[in-house]
């Protein structure tokens, strides 16, 4: 999986230096592979901005300013903390393109209405958010992976749209 991570990180590099697009992560459940993956590649210097790595509740709020109370309403595994964690990253650092992740990597910490294996991805622009869904399989390394992958492939889908 590493290949296709790296060949997809090469693809969005390459199309958001063609179009000077500036990217920035915020990231829960992968723990900064996001942002490892596109930092890995020489020349990511001219659009990568930053990435932030938001794992607990309280980082989330006081990093990326989002409210608490919409945490524990809806859950840091939501399609709400993602649009905002996706829409409050790009704002704070200025980005015209933001990556965001939370979701449940396990073996632990899922439930029947948030199984092992849940994500959230958001994909911010100045014009739009996207949020998706996605159940993925596989041990706590497979999940993150997955995750890396879909993030980079729709946000490269967003750019070439």
């Amino acid at each position: 999986m590493w290949n296709e991570i790296n060949k997809q990180s090469h693809d969005l590099l390459k199309i958001c230096k063609l179009n000077k697009i500036y990217l920035t992560t915020a990231e829960s459940c992968t723990g900064g592979m996001i942002a490892s993956s596109i930092v890995s590649i020489n020349g990511s210097r001219s659009i990568f901005k930053s990435g932030i790595v938001t794992y607990s509740n309280e980082s989330k709020a006081e990093f990326l300013k989002i409210p608490l109370e919409l945490i524990n309403l809806n859950g840091a595994v939501s399609e709400a903390v993602a649009y905002q964690m996706a829409e409050n990253v790009l704002n704070i650092m200025n980005s015209s393109l933001s990556i965001a992740v939370t979701g449940i990597a396990g073996p632990s910490g899922g439930s029947n209405d948030k199984p092992v294996g849940l994500v959230w991805i958001g994909i911010g622009t100045k014009k739009n958010i996207l949020t998706k869904k996605h159940l993925f399989q596989g041990n706590r390394l497979k999940v993150r992976q997955q995750t890396t992958l879909e993030a980079l492939k729709l946000a490269y889908e967003v750019v070439n749209d």
